[in-house]
């Protein structure tokens, strides 16, 4: 919780003298750095699996050595045959030696008056044995689906890692999500346990969870639910089915045997949020994703034990999982974790809690950026950031003018900013920029990491040349924390992802552009957007991506979205929703405003894709990792149904739009 004074307010970069704006780590960073030679791209290359079997063997700790580092039956792969080990081992018992009484996990609540807590490692390891007998005496068993509806509390935590370490699944459910979307997930996975809490604060409100999910636990037929007393609400309770977290874990046993794992053993069990249509189970081996989350961590964010590491992601999503949860604490390092609202109690509160711990790492979505941006720079002033070395940006591609933002204001100019490209599917860090080798290029991911087989291909199949934009693919060998299938569903898992190019390449579903800039022999890839962002006007294919690309480069645009609306001549004509900057008033400003979109887009794309009407909205619907949901906008436009609207973590502001396109169609807004 202390900064480290020595590298406090060092600067980590230099602008490259030739190309302004690009950024290269300086030998500040290239000392520290755990990679700072290109060279390891080529090395990696030569042979991807025993790179990653050399790597995995100093990443992880293993109870039994595979017989064979990879299987490759296509579109079906599997990784360290054979091996056995543990996450929660990993994450826990392999660090007690060395770090018994550091920080593992910082909580700060969102009530101002709250006391933060610090736990430690034997702190954690403590309540993880003792919840685990827990579960164990409720029935819970190795390869039993266990679902979450939990808050940023570190019980969440906690009870993550019990399941991992008796083995059973965890399925994370994030809890903007309504208690049907948890019902519909629940029977998926066949759980017959929840873990939840009574409440949780969240913009000085207490969002009560456990009264909420009364009414589904029935109907699922739920054996257990286990409620974390968090906000002291008094929910009710139902004898026999319904627990409190303090009550089983209170005359527990403080040590549980870690179960050992095959490498291949299903770990757990995350559900997408749905930006195109319903959610998909999507399975995440255990040793295997956990040498790959243990890897990308240290390598992407050149993580070292004892640093802080506040990534704002939500333990709903892969991104907290991965790198709120996992990734730092296999590496030996402190996770800082906030419970509430940015905005909360003023819209300086994440400034504050990186001042107040010193964190030393951030990790955060553009969108989050943006709106942070828009409230203004006055909130940055006057508070110490100086411990910061280093940024992340997650989620969605970040924009140049979000970027430079990002780096002058919250980095002081001082921290490389790794733009980091993956998906849940993949489970960990794909494409991004290393810190002690760079380039740091706004508005470009960067190379495929050390390992990783990505490319860029045309309509054909074949690469596309420098410059030019195609499909985001990843070919053989995958890294070993990619998807192992989709849950139930094997027809589904290999129309969704390799029906593109064949069962032997990874189609993203994203689009892409290969930049004429390479290290390491790796060309660096500027990810433009979801490929199925398609208009159909008058017959031409218009891509969305570059309409908002248009339209964004005005200043007062904060954020946009765009769709298809219908058009009894044209088919379809594209749909603008704005997110206007804090000092425009539209009331006063929108026929100019519209008469600039319209010239900017004429001007960029082209007069074909001249927008139809533009709608200046407070937000537009998203999932948690900041993707625009584009089939409810277009739902409102065509005043179709729009289906679960809990899938956006952000369902609120679809109200607004329905007034804003006199939306006609048969969905009731009831939030």
């Amino acid at each position: 919780m202390v900064k480290k004074l020595e590298e406090s307010g060092k600067k980590w970069v230099k602008e490259d003298p030739e190309k302004e704006g690009v950024y290269w780590p300086n030998e500040n960073m290239k000392e520290r750095a755990w990679l700072s030679d290109p060279e390891i791209y080529q090395k990696a290359q030569e042979n991807p699996e025993e790179f990653w079997a050399e790597k995995a063997k100093e990443a992880l700790d293993w109870f039994e050595d595979w017989d064979e580092i990879e299987e490759w039956n296509p579109p079906y792969f599997n990784w360290f045959i054979g091996s056995e080990t543990n996450l929660a081992y990993n994450c826990l018992d392999r660090h007690l030696e060395e770090r018994r009484n550091q920080a593992a996990i910082i909580w700060e609540p969102e009530p101002t008056e709250e006391q933060h807590r610090v736990l430690t490692y034997q702190d954690i390891y403590r309540e993880v044995n003792k919840f685990a007998n827990a579960l164990k005496n409720l029935g819970v068993e190795k390869g039993d689906p266990v679902t979450f509806w939990m808050p940023m509390i570190p019980e969440t935590a906690i009870a993550a890692l019990a399941c991992q370490r008796i083995g059973a699944w965890h399925s994370i459910v994030y809890t903007a999500f309504s208690p049907e979307a948890v019902k519909d997930r629940m029977e998926d996975a066949g759980s017959k346990t929840l873990i939840t809490a009574d409440g949780f604060y969240r913009s000085g409100k207490v969002l009560k969870l456990k009264e909420k999910i009364n009414e589904v636990l029935d109907e699922v037929d739920a054996e257990n639910c286990i409620v974390a007393n968090r906000a002291e609400s008094d929910p009710p309770m139902k004898d026999g089915r319904d627990h409190f977290y303090e009550d089983i874990i209170q005359d527990e046993e403080s040590y549980c045997e870690p179960e050992p794992i095959g490498a291949e053993d299903t770990g757990f069990l995350l559900y997408t949020s749905g930006t195109t249509g319903k959610p998909k189970g999507i399975k995440h081996s255990c040793g295997a994703y956990a040498a790959q989350a243990a890897l990308t961590m240290k390598w992407v964010f050149d993580f070292h034990p004892r640093e802080i590491f506040f990534s704002t992601a939500d333990i709903g999503w892969i991104t907290g999982h991965s790198y709120t949860l996992y990734g730092p604490l296999l590496n030996g390092g402190t996770t800082l974790w906030y419970e509430g609202s940015p905005y909360h109690p003023e819209p300086d509160r994440w400034w504050k809690i990186i001042e107040k711990y010193g964190a030393n790492i951030f990790y955060t979505a553009p969108t989050a950026i943006r709106a942070l941006r828009q409230k203004g720079s006055d909130w940055i002033e006057g508070h110490d950031l100086s411990s910061l070395r280093l940024l992340g940006s997650v989620g969605e591609p970040i924009d140049p003018d979000t970027w430079k933002w990002f780096f002058n204001k919250v980095g002081e100019g001082r921290c490389p900013i790794v733009d980091t490209y993956w998906q849940t599917e993949t489970g960990g860090i794909l494409l991004s920029s290393l810190p002690g080798i760079g380039p740091f290029v706004p508005g470009v991911a960067g190379p495929a990491l050390p390992g990783i087989q990505y490319d860029v291909l045309d309509a054909t199949g074949e690469p596309v040349e420098p410059n030019e934009s195609g499909k985001v693919v990843q070919k053989h060998p995958f890294g070993p924390g990619m998807l192992r299938g989709i849950y139930q569903a094997p027809e589904k898992y290999e129309q969704e992802y390799w029906n593109e190019y064949g069962d032997e390449i990874y189609f993203s579903g994203d689009g892409g552009r290969k930049t004429d800039m390479e290290v390491g022999g790796k060309r660096l890839i500027e990810i433009t957007g979801r490929m199925d962002d398609i208009l159909e006007v008058s017959g031409h294919r218009l891509g969305t991506a570059e309409i908002e690309d248009a339209i964004s480069s005005l200043d007062e645009v904060i954020e946009v979205a765009v769709v298809g609306a219908p058009h009894e001549v044209k088919g379809e004509i594209p749909a603008v929703f704005i997110v206007p900057s804090s000092d425009v008033d539209i009331e006063e400003q929108k026929e100019e405003l519209e008469k600039k979109i319209v010239e900017v887009v004429r001007e960029k794309v082209g007069p074909l894709a001249t927008p139809g009407e533009a709608y200046f909205v407070s937000d537009v619907p998203r999932t948690e990792s900041a993707k625009v949901i584009r089939r409810f906008l277009k739902g409102l436009v065509r005043d179709e149904e729009l289906g679960d609207m809990t899938t956006a973590s952000n369902p609120q502001c679809l109200k607004e739009i329905a007034e804003k396109v006199d939306y006609q169609g048969p969905e009731e807004f009831d939030f």
